[in-house]
């Protein structure tokens, strides 16, 4: 015998146990479907289980962390949300309205005490919870500049 007849030997083998499997499961499907369809449903369990189980602890994710500020204290401002060094972190009349940021109108964007520059000295002066969050913004007065003496709101991660 060839190799070639060989082959087809074994593809036909492969074929007719196919499909003498597929007559077998459709034959259940017929003579007893609580049988055929209680199987399908234990491999789906049996799939899911696996899925949702095993492998390692996952790692917990780490990211920036707000720091424990003190009233009258120094900090600076800086954004841990960007690497850019010329982005500026925003400073709100009130707290909360980060969420609604909007700078449509000319002097929001153009206002040079709203935008001040990372690194920016300031000195903390209240503190609002928000969102079950304690200390989540945090107002604060700056120390040096042209913009020395202005207040505003700020979200306590900017603080560093």
């Amino acid at each position: 015998m060839s190799d070639q007849e060989n082959t087809k030997k074994t593809i036909d083998s492969a074929k007719n146990m196919a499909g003498n499997l597929t007559s077998s499961i459709l034959s259940l499907k017929e003579k007893q479907p609580k049988v055929f369809f209680g199987a399908i449903g234990g491999i789906v369990l049996l799939i899911l289980i696996m899925m949702m189980s095993g492998g390692d602890k996952p790692t917990p994710v780490s990211g920036p962390t707000v720091k424990d500020l003190v009233a009258g204290q120094k900090y600076i401002l800086k954004s841990p949300n960007t690497y850019d060094p010329k982005a500026t972190v925003r400073l709100v009349p009130v707290p909360g309205t980060m969420a609604a940021y909007d700078d449509t109108e000319e002097a929001d964007r153009t206002s040079p005490c709203q935008h001040l520059p990372q690194g920016t000295p300031v000195s903390v002066i209240d503190f609002q919870d928000a969102f079950g969050k304690k200390n989540a913004f945090v107002k604060v007065q700056i120390e040096e500049g042209e913009c020395k003496g202005n207040a505003g709101w700020t979200l306590a991660i900017n603080i560093q």
